[in-house]
């Protein structure tokens, strides 16, 4: 029984064995937790000072619109640069954010426009960092533990999101808003010195994309020739649209639908976060990723949201969170990963971008217009549209796997005609 655990934790955690891995990860850790701090007190603050559901989504629009706008192009930086130095001048840029958010929230009452304007460059390091960081992990383990690696690092950010949410409700509740972004601003000193300290020599390093015309475009046509990449890319676009909006929907079904409070909500979003965790380590240890994999993973998905839409009180969210966070970060991290494996390394930061761009980017549509939905028809309303959206997603990637492949068959048999007419 040790030995069979021993080697199951091996499995799991097999991209510790590289060193490089380990800094990155502790210090990612430690600063993804102050970005949740950052996202959790940004959200409720928005909704004290306005009590608006359409101003909450609005905010969302603000944090991730610059990844819509500016993603390609940041994807095309992340190929042409090294991104270990790329990684430390946005970590710089991010903490001088936070330590301006903190400023205005320690005043008496902050104006939500500089909020939403603080917000918006936030979005614009999130935008950069994001190809720079996810191909960056690549570069330091072998290619046998890509996959472990990615999940690993969802892992790490879902256990961000267990204790950020956490800390960030018992800090709102003592000290007040302004901590929180001052304490997220300090956290950034963590991942810039594991950075720095990078053996660089290590590193397994792609080729750099050389300067060129139609750089972006190349990318897209690139992806599109590609059905293991634009398929889970497709699903993505809808699923990041109407199914990843908790920011959004979540303090809402708490406040509103089961009159509970900050800390109520901050305990509900971490439970989520337990269930991401548990659902990204199991996927740590699986060796190969396919398009049914993401399938399955949001079918599952879209069903946990409409059970959660329909349970009936607090006492219920709260396990059946825990299911809604696995099948969430199993559609999350089989996507990436089919992505990140698949992808020709001279365009993995544009592909990556390009995921960025349809998840995190999809959100500044989503968002207002979940914001809309759940202020006029229940937070519960919102929780179905991102469900059934997510199904419709599962569905649509099942019947375009299944076209492709039928496609592929069909045109492997037809070129062997000629070699048997020869014969």
């Amino acid at each position: 029984m040790k030995k069979r655990f021993a080697l199951a934790a091996h499995d799991t955690f097999a991209s510790f064995s590289a060193r490089n891995f380990r800094l990155f990860f502790g210090g990612q850790l430690i600063s993804q937790v102050g970005n949740w701090l950052t996202l959790i007190a940004q959200t409720l603050l928005v909704l004290k000072l306005t009590n608006s559901g359409v101003a909450v989504g609005l905010l969302t629009a603000c944090q991730f619109a610059p990844v819509l706008l500016f993603g390609a192009w940041a994807g095309l930086i992340a190929d042409r640069s090294d991104k270990r130095r790329l990684l430390l001048i946005v970590q710089v840029f991010a903490m001088l954010q936070s330590f301006a958010l903190a400023g205005l929230a320690f005043m008496h009452h902050p104006p939500v426009a500089a909020i939403f304007v603080i917000a918006s460059f936030g979005g614009l390091a999130m935008a950069f960092d994001n190809p720079a960081r996810r191909s960056f992990v690549v570069e330091m383990v072998p290619e046998s533990h890509v996959n472990n690696a990615v999940s690993l690092n969802s892992a790490l950010m879902t256990s961000a999101r267990i204790v950020g949410p956490a800390l960030g409700g018992l800090l709102i509740a003592t000290v007040g808003y302004g901590w929180c972004f001052a304490l997220d601003g300090i956290t950034y000193l963590a991942v810039i010195a594991g950075l720095w300290m990078i053996d660089s020599t290590r590193l397994r390093r792609g080729p750099i994309a050389v300067r060129g015309k139609r750089q972006v475009r190349a990318g897209l046509q690139y992806v599109r020739g590609v059905p293991d990449l634009w398929i889970p890319l497709a699903m993505m676009a809808v699923i990041g649209t109407f199914a990843f909006n908790f920011s959004v929907v979540i303090p809402l079904l708490v406040k509103r639908t089961f009159g509970g409070n900050d800390t109520t909500f901050t305990l509900l979003f971490s439970v989520l976060s337990v269930g991401s965790l548990i659902g990204a380590l199991a996927s740590a240890r699986r060796k190969v990723i396919s398009v049914r994999d993401v399938v399955t993973a949001s079918f599952v998905f879209g069903v946990m949201m409409c059970v959660l839409a329909a349970v009936p009180s607090l006492a219920f969210a709260f396990p059946v969170g825990v299911f809604v966070g696995m099948s969430s970060i199993a559609f999350m991290t089989a996507s990436t990963a089919i992505v990140q494996v698949r992808a020709d390394p001279s365009m993995r930061g544009r592909v990556l971008a390009l995921q960025a761009i349809v998840f995190l980017g999809s959100t500044p549509i989503g968002g207002p217009i979940l914001g809309w939905v759940c202020q006029d028809f229940g937070a519960r309303a919102g929780l179905v549209v991102g469900g059934v959206a997510t199904i419709g997603a599962a569905v649509f990637g099942l019947l375009a796997e299944r076209r492709w492949h039928t496609h592929s068959d069909s045109a492997g048999q037809a070129a062997l005609v000629p070699e048997l007419q020869v014969a």
